[in-house]
């Protein structure tokens, strides 16, 4: 199943457009791939299998982080929290939850919104004494 919602998230990447877009911050060795989307753009069954609410008001936030210093880049596990604020500074804490499938590992988290809404999104990363940064991005998020 991890599997199918890598493959939704990607295929999500590849056809949508600039306001879906895979971004990625590079902090020293590692590579933080990030994107924020509706949680509708994931099938039912693949919703329903990782406990993701499907719904227009609903955003799915998706972090993987990867070493490049290491052959093949592997994906390593990271401490992450994260707050998400409206341009009215209504504040979210993010849940993030691990999911690992052999050596992918993703953080999800859920996030509400209104149609054409613009959520700033703060997001703390650290692995070990190797990485601590915070990622600052924002999205808008359309009712579809």
């Amino acid at each position: 199943m991890v599997r199918a919602l890598t493959t939704m998230l990607m295929l999500c990447f590849c056809l949508s457009s600039n306001a879906f877009a895979e971004q990625k911050e590079k902090v020293g060795n590692y590579d933080i791939h990030y994107v924020a989307l509706s949680s509708t753009f994931l099938t039912p069954s693949i919703a329903k299998s990782y406990g993701i609410q499907r719904s227009s008001y609903t955003g799915i936030i998706n972090i993987a982080v990867l070493d490049t210093s290491v052959k093949g880049n592997p994906a390593v596990p990271i401490e992450i929290s994260g707050v998400a604020n409206n341009l009215l500074d209504a504040r979210v804490d993010l849940k993030f939850r691990e999911i690992r499938e052999g050596d992918s590992i993703y953080y999800v988290a859920e996030v509400p919104y209104r149609n054409d809404q613009e959520i700033n999104f703060k997001i703390a990363v650290k692995y070990g004494k190797k990485l601590n940064t915070t990622l600052n991005f924002k999205q808008k998020f359309y009712v579809e």
